[in-house]
This record gives structure tokens, sequence and C-alpha cells, in this order.
């Protein structure tokens, strides 16, 4: 092995315009994707969500960092070329209100062409919250990294912890 960062021109190719990817592609083998998850929690659950998301986007070679919706503002989203939003479903199968809600509209300006990520726990209803919530992202020009969002019931516990660590490794490879 030659020690080459671009893994194709070890098999004879000329130059990285030779590169059978994308320039995105080429880059992403040089520089590691920067990932924001940010959440909110009432009972922990959705915060267990978020560090298991964190630890599969980390696992996956991303740069991942943690905020919760109180830390995360708008201004950071051209920092992260992906960000993964965590929030359980509340009331009446709706975002949190008084914290990640505002935050996530400060959001919405930004999320034209930027991949997202949706995930959160439930404890009643249909998940409907997620589905609006994807909706809305999708009509903000959000590129949606899942058709659809992540949805746990209750606590995250076996299968659904792993269920976590695939989807953070999904977003670092999107």
């Amino acid at each position: 092995m030659s020690g080459n960062v671009f893994p194709s021109l070890d098999e004879g190719k000329k130059c990285p315009a030779a590169y059978s990817g994308s320039l995105k592609a080429v880059l992403r083998e040089v520089i590691m994707s920067k990932i924001a998850v940010v959440y909110w929690s009432g009972t922990g659950n959705t915060e267990m969500m978020a560090s298991k998301v964190l630890e599969g986007a980390r696992a996956n070679g991303a740069e991942a960092v943690l905020y919760t919706a109180s830390q995360f503002r708008g201004s950071l989203m051209d920092q992260y070329d992906a960000v993964a939003f965590g929030c359980p479903s509340m009331g009446a199968e709706e975002l949190e209100e008084q914290e990640f809600a505002p935050m996530f509209a400060e959001c919405e300006p930004k999320l034209k062409g930027k991949r997202i990520a949706l995930f959160g726990s439930y404890g009643w209803g249909e998940c409907d919250w997620m589905r609006d919530w994807e909706s809305d992202a999708k009509d903000a020009g959000a590129v949606l990294i899942s058709e659809e969002g992540l949805t746990v019931n209750e606590t995250p516990e076996g299968e659904a912890c792993d269920a976590c660590k695939e989807y953070g490794k999904k977003i670092a490879q999107a």
C-alpha cells in the first residue's frame, strides 16, 4: 500500500480527477463529517437515544458533538455537515414547546439543502408528531437522511439502542 489518501490512486490511476466518485466523496476520504446531535429530553429517554446516535456517528468516523436544545442555535447550523435533531412526542403529539420548538424554528431557515436526521421517543399515539416534523423539515428544504425518523416507544433498550447506533452510523455515511 502506498499510503495514498485516495485509495483509488493505489489502483494505478493517475490523479484525483480520475477518482470514480464525486468530489464530495473524495473529500470525505480525507475529511470526516462533522455532525451535531441536538436533543431535548424530559424523562431521559430521548437523551439516551441521542447518546447512542452520537456513539454510532463517532464509530463511523464522524466528528460528532452533542448539544441540548438550550445550547444550540440556528447560527451553529453552518458549522456542521449534518444535524440530528431529537425530541420526544409531547402533549397532543407535538414537539416540546418551551425549548425545542423555538430552537428548531430558529434553525428552519438554515435547513435548505442541509442533511438532517430526526429521532425521538414516545409513550402513546401513532407517531403523528414525527410525520408532521418530517413534513415540516422537507417543506423547509431539508435533505432527510432517512425517509422516516427514528422513533422508540418509552425507554430505549436492547434492539432500540442498537437501532440508535445504526442511525448514527447512517448519518455519518450520508
